[in-house]
């Protein structure tokens, strides 16, 4: 009686969602290019060929990462079906910009006579939202960013993926209090703005921006909070019209950046 050859094990790479992963082709290539001490572990679904996962593999070469390939790669525990495109990159925590050092920058630049521009995130949770706000913020000239220690998504996986590659290209800067950073800021020379959905406040449009700035967007809910709305200077609101009375918190912000950058322009 015959046996009947075994085909060879399909070597499928079976890796549990975290926040430390980084998926995608254009996600990958941006840190691989950007920030390679980053990527710890690289892995390449064979079959899936593109011009962008070769580039991903001579960058990863020119770096010195192994590049691991399997037949198949399987994500466990998503919370919704991602779209790894055959790749996946495996990554140390966002580098992370020393609060002071962004202090120094942001009073430098005001010496200067420029406007540098900042951006605070007050628990922003929503991972999605977060990615979109760095991207939004990254393209209106944004440079630096602060979070909340303890009340922030985390900025790998989904917000890295959100960010669609702008989170490696901004500064930043995790605090333990927001106020007292927010206030900090302030000494350094900076106007604070809060985005607010109190048409009590002042409209976007008439108000100055053009001076050295940070910008605070609160939680998808319940906004900014209160101690840290008291540190700001002036708290601004977009007009509406329609019957929705406001907006996601990533697209408020660029709607808010979008016009801070409008009024820099020559």
């Amino acid at each position: 009686m015959g046996h009947n050859k075994k085909s060879p094990p399909s070597r499928e790479h079976r890796i549990r969602y975290a926040d430390d992963l980084i998926w995608g082709i254009h996600p990958v290539l941006e840190v691989l290019q950007t920030q390679p001490e980053r990527v710890v572990e690289l892995c390449v679904q064979k079959e899936k060929q593109s011009r962008g996962l070769q580039d991903i593999i001579d960058v990863a070469r020119t770096h010195g990462i192994k590049c691991q390939f399997v037949d198949k790669i399987k994500i466990g525990g998503s919370p919704e079906p991602l779209n790894h495109q055959g790749v996946i990159a495996k990554s140390a925590p966002v580098p992370l910009l020393p609060f002071e050092d962004l202090l120094e920058f942001f009073k430098e630049s005001s010496q200067k006579g420029e406007k540098p521009r900042l951006m605070a995130c007050d628990s922003i949770q929503d991972p999605h939202n977060l990615g979109a706000i760095i991207r939004s913020a990254h393209a209106a000239g944004v440079t630096h960013l602060i979070l909340p220690r303890d009340r922030s998504a985390p900025l790998a996986g989904t917000a890295a993926k959100a960010s669609a590659g702008a989170i490696a290209k901004m500064q930043i800067s995790q605090v333990t209090n927001l106020a007292e950073a927010l206030k900090k800021v302030k000494e350094a020379g900076g106007w604070v703005f809060g985005a607010v959905k109190d048409d009590q406040a002042a409209s976007i449009y008439a108000t100055d921006f053009n001076v050295p700035a940070c910008l605070v967007v609160g939680n998808e809910g319940s906004g900014i909070r209160p101690l840290v709305k008291r540190h700001c200077d002036v708290l601004v609101y977009i007009p509406m019209t329609g019957e929705i009375d406001s907006l996601n918190s990533s697209v408020a912000a660029a709607v808010i950046l979008f016009e801070m950058l409008r009024q820099s322009l020559p």
